[in-house]
């Protein structure tokens, strides 16, 4: 085993064009970040249109795109993917046969996607850079069942799908309004097989009676205040620990990663319930977890000497300038992580290089559709973005030593 692995973490990809033609030299010095590290991750935000077709199942938040960007994807650097999102069942079964067969082809290491649960429920494993490395990638949506892989059975087909860590939103009541919404339920005669036929074409949540209720599909639990919170799926939690603990017993080093749309209301700010499934999947081996889904810089933890990124943000964003809520140039700014690991896996340190989607001139006009690569940040931005970041995770404990355009955390 090599005394040192680097592994390099970005930003999510959800990339609609080969970018593989820009030349600018902030944009190459991205892509040496990347090529020089052993193994170079990213979450591939969307689904491939190839050769098993697919039909559309979204509205304006639909996303495919051809199979060119994966090439393009390779040529900058990532070697590791994850296939794991809310976009990853865009285009349903076909479109997920048809992402895998393209990966597939051009030799990724992948984790997310599945064609079937058994298929998806097990790590991805390589030997790379003389180092066994495993994958084990969820999704936490929020997405309709049928998204997610499924066995066959029942006089059903197996179904290809995403790796699911099912989460419920629960609406936080007091005891008087919980109350209320009881006497409501009851009195309008509303039924479990009311709430069955209101949750197609899923299933009706599984409830705890004595402190939980559901109608239509809104579901609501009694607590000692209100707020909005999340109920973990103990199962698929527990099928993703044993998959962790299981790569690693085989001596790997073991990525974690989820993506999920519960965000807080602040999307900078890191949900409770994320930072109790982080830790427990390093606590069952993994050396690194890594989060996207809130389209910002997060904070950065150190959790038993091991990596936790809640969200590294974007870092290739194509979307389109009209009727677009991206504005904020926190959505165009991310850091790319160099982690250094060193031979029984345990992190040595960490460099964050800060990176801007297309650049000054680009983030300034306005123009979406320009911003089609990361650019390595200089100056007062690499700063900015290094100070936020750095803000953020002292609150975690993590102290992050800025030199010129480099943020460093040591362990």
């Amino acid at each position: 085993m090599n005394d040192r692995f680097t592994l390099a973490v970005t930003g999510q990809s959800l990339i609609k064009h080969d970018i593989r033609s820009i030349s600018d030299p902030a944009f190459l010095q991205v892509q040496s970040l990347l090529q020089s590290a052993d193994l170079s991750f990213t979450n591939f935000e969307g689904t491939i249109l190839g050769d098993h077709g697919g039909w559309p199942l979204k509205g304006s938040f639909f996303g495919a795109s051809e199979p060119v960007v994966l090439d393009a994807l390779r040529s900058i650097g990532f070697q590791g993917l994850s296939l794991s999102n809310n976009h990853a069942f865009d285009l349903g079964p076909s479109g997920v046969l048809s992402t895998l067969e393209e990966v597939e082809r051009r030799g990724f290491l992948h984790a997310g996607l599945g064609r079937d649960h058994t298929d998806v429920s097990q790590a991805s494993i390589r030997t790379i850079g003389g180092r066994r490395v495993a994958i084990v990638a969820m999704d936490g949506g929020p997405g309709p069942d049928f998204m997610y892989a499924a066995d066959a059975g029942n006089n059903r087909p197996g179904r290809p799908g995403v790796n699911r860590l099912g989460l419920s939103q629960m609406i936080e009541v007091d005891a008087s309004a919980f109350a209320q919404l009881e006497a409501i339920r009851d009195q309008v005669g509303y039924t479990t097989i009311d709430l069955a036929n209101d949750s197609q074409p899923d299933d009706a949540p599984r409830l705890t009676p004595e402190c939980e209720l559901a109608i239509s599909r809104a579901v609501f639990k009694r607590s000692d205040k209100f707020g909005r919170g999340v109920k973990i799926d103990k199962a698929d939690l527990q099928r993703n620990l044993a998959s962790i603990a299981t790569a690693a017993g085989d001596r790997c080093l073991v990525i974690a990663y989820l993506h999920h749309h519960h965000w807080a209301s602040n999307w900078h700010e890191v949900p409770g319930w994320v930072s109790g499934v982080a830790r427990q999947c390093i606590d069952a081996g993994a050396a690194m977890f890594v989060s996207h889904g809130a389209p910002v810089l997060q904070p950065i933890e150190i959790y038993r000497s091991r990596p936790i990124f809640y969200s590294l943000g974007n870092f290739i964003f194509h979307v389109r300038s009209e009727k677009s809520t991206w504005t904020a140039p926190e959505v165009w700014e991310s850091v790319v992580g160099r982690c250094s690991f060193g031979p029984d896996n345990d992190l040595v340190e960490i460099t964050l290089h800060p990176v801007v989607i297309g650049g000054e001139e680009a983030l300034q006009d306005g123009v979406l559709e320009r911003r089609l690569a990361p650019h390595l940040a200089t100056g007062e931005r690499a700063k900015r973005i290094l100070r936020r970041v750095s803000e953020q995770s002292a609150r975690l404990g993590v102290e992050i030593t800025i030199a010129g355009d480099i943020g460093t955390i040591r362990v």
